[in-house]
C-alpha cells in the first residue's frame, strides 16, 4: 500500500512549510538568538500546518534531523480529545520531572488542547506555571477561544493564517507535476476550493481523484466528490430570487438524488455569498438563506432542513411587508407581530391590538414563544412562524396549511420545545396541539386562484399525503 500523498509532501523544515512565513521566520530568528520558550500555542485552522511546525520545532530546539518514520523518545505527542481527562495530565505533570532520555529538552506536543476538561486545563496550568528547565510544550488547537486566558497568558501564541486558493493550487500543481497525475488547472482550482484552505484536505482530495491515468478535469473531480453542477446551483437561486416555490422544491429533489443535503447546501451558500459580495442589492430572502443553509448540516433532519430553508426563501412575501417593520418589543408599548407570521387568535377570533392587554395572552405569549424559539432553533421556528396560534383557556393550537410543517411541529422534540418555551415564558402549563388546517376559504378573484392552487398542490405532495388545499 502506498503511502498517502498529504504525509509523503508533509513539510520536515521551515523552509519547505507553505503560507505560514510569518511564523517560520520568526521561530527560527528565535532558535538562531537560542531564546526558546518553555511553553508555545499554535492556533488556526485544521491542515495548515501547526502540527507539522510543532514537530519541526520540537526536533530543531534539540538540534535532531526531522524523521517522522524513526519517533524519538522525548518528543511526546498527546491527543487532547482523546486523552482529555484530569487523570492523564496528572499523570503527565509527574512524567515532566524525569530527565530526557537522550535530547536536551522534552518536548510535549498536545494536540487540539481546548478539548481538556477545566481540572484538566488547572492541573496543566500548574505545569506551565513552574515548568521544568529541560521541558517545552507546544499547545495546538483549532479553537482558541475554548482555551483559558490562564493558559494562553504562559504560553507564545502564534496564529496560522488559511491558506489562499491561489497558494493552494499552485503546491497541487507541484505535487501533481512530480506524481505525475495528469489533472487540469481548472480541476486542482476545485480541489482547493473544496480543502477550504486546508493543505492538507487539498492534498488528500489530489489523493482520491488520481488513482486513475486517464486526464482529469473539472467534470471529473465534481463526480468523485459528489457534487453537483454549477448550473443546477444557478437554477435554484433563480427560482427563489423568482419567488416560485413549487420550481425551487422540484430543483432540491432532483438535486438531493444525486448528493448529500450538506453539500448541496454547501454549494448552495457559496454561491449566495458569492452573490451577495458581488450585488448588494440582491433580495433580502437571499440573506436569510445563507444563514439557514449553514445550519442545514448540524441538523438532525438535513434533508428537512434544506428544503424548508429553500421554502421560506422562495415562498412570495406579502405586498406590504417592507412597509410594516417588525420593531422588537418594549416595555413601554405594545409588541406587533412580524409580518410574516401568522396572526394569534383566541376563541376563534383574532386577537386584535386593543384586545392584546385584556385577554388570555397578556404580553403576547406566542409571540414572544416564537422569539424566543428563533434564538436557538431557527429551523424551527422558520415552521412554526407559518401556523395560526388560537388559544382556548389553557389549550395552545397551531393550526398549519401543509402536512409538511403540521409533522415536523408534531415532532415529539419540536414539541417539547414549545411547551417548554411557552410554560417558562407565561408561567403558566399550555397543552400544546398541531393539526393541519381543515378548511381554507377559496378566493373569488380568477386572477388570483391559479397559481397559489398550483404552488400548495405541488408543496402537499412534496411534503406529505395529505388532501390538497386550495388557497
Amino acid at each position: 500500500m502506498g503511502q498517502a500523498l498529504y504525509r509523503k509532501y508533509r513539510s520536515k523544515s521551515f523552509s519547505e512549510v507553505v503560507g505560514q512565513e510569518h511564523i517560520t521566520k520568526t521561530l527560527e530568528k528565535a532558535l538562531k538568538n537560542g531564546k526558546i520558550s518553555h511553553a508555545y500555542l499554535f492556533t488556526g485552522p485544521r491542515g495548515v500546518g501547526k502540527t507539522s511546525i510543532a514537530r519541526i520545532l520540537a526536533h530543531a530546539v534539540n538540534g535532531l534531523p526531522y524523521d517522522e518514520t524513526k519517533p524519538h523518545l522525548d518528543i511526546i505527542e498527546i491527543d487532547a480529545a482523546s486523552n482529555r481527562r484530569i487523570d492523564e495530565i496528572r499523570e503527565l505533570r509527574e512524567r515532566v520531572h524525569s530527565a530526557p532520555a537522550a535530547a536536551r529538552y522534552k518536548v510535549y506536543i498536545i494536540d487540539e488542547v481546548h478539548m481538556l476538561t477545566k481540572e484538566a486545563f488547572n492541573a496543566l496550568l500548574k505545569t506551565l506555571e513552574e515548568p521544568p528547565e529541560h521541558v517545552i510544550f507546544i499547545l495546538a488547537t483549532t479553537e482558541a477561544h475554548k482555551v483559558p486566558e490562564t493558559i494562553v497568558s504562559r504560553t507564545q501564541r502564534f496564529a496560522f493564517k488559511p491558506i489562499t486558493t491561489e497558494r493552494i493550487v499552485s503546491h497541487l500543481q507541484d505535487i501533481a507535476h512530480r506524481e505525475k497525475v495528469n489533472i487540469s488547472d481548472d480541476a486542482l482550482q476545485l480541489l482547493a476550493q473544496h480543502g477550504g484552505g486546508s493543505f492538507r484536505d487539498s492534498i488528500s482530495l489530489l489523493d482520491q481523484v488520481s488513482s486513475g491515468n486517464e486526464k482529469i478535469d473539472r467534470h471529473h473531480v465534481k463526480v468523485i466528490l459528489g457534487l453537483v453542477a454549477d448550473e443546477e446551483i444557478d437554477s435554484v437561486i433563480t427560482t427563489v430570487q423568482l419567488k416560485n416555490p413549487r420550481e425551487s422544491l422540484k430543483l432540491i429533489d432532483n438535486l438531493l438524488s444525486k448528493s448529500t443535503p450538506a453539500q448541496i447546501a454547501k454549494q448552495l451558500a457559496d454561491k449566495v455569498r458569492a452573490l451577495l459580495l458581488d450585488e448588494p442589492a440582491v433580495a433580502d430572502a437571499l440573506r436569510t438563506l445563507a444563514r439557514e443553509l449553514i445550519e442545514v448540516p448540524s441538523s438532525h433532519d438535513p434533508a428537512a432542513a434544506l428544503q424548508l430553508a429553500i421554502l421560506t426563501a422562495s415562498m412570495p412575501q406579502p405586498a406590504t411587508a417592507s412597509q410594516k417593520p417588525s420593531p422588537e418589543p418594549q416595555p413601554a408599548s405594545l409588541p406587533q407581530p412580524e409580518p410574516e407570521i401568522a396572526p394569534v387568535k383566541t376563541k376563534n377570533q383574532e386577537l386584535t391590538p386593543e384586545r392584546m392587554v385584556d385577554d388570555v395572552i397578556q404580553k403576547d405569549i406566542w409571540m414572544k414563544t416564537l422569539a424566543e424559539i428563533k434564538k436557538h432553533h431557527a429551523t424551527l421556528y422558520g415552521i412554526a412562524r407559518m401556523a395560526t396560534a388560537t388559544v382556548t383557556n389553557n389549550d395552545l393550537h397551531l393550526s398549519c396549511e401543509f402536512p409538511f410543517h403540521q409533522k415536523q411541529l408534531s415532532d415529539t422534540k419540536n414539541l417539547q420545545i414549545i411547551t417548554d418555551t411557552v410554560k417558562r415564558l407565561s408561567g403558566d402549563e399550555y397543552v400544546v396541539k398541531v393539526t393541519l388546517r381543515a378548511t381554507v376559504p377559496k378566493r373569488t378573484s380568477p386572477k388570483t386562484e391559479t397559481k397559489p392552487s398550483s404552488t400548495i398542490e405541488t408543496i402537499s405532495n412534496i411534503f406529505g399525503d395529505a388532501e390538497v388545499l386550495e388557497s
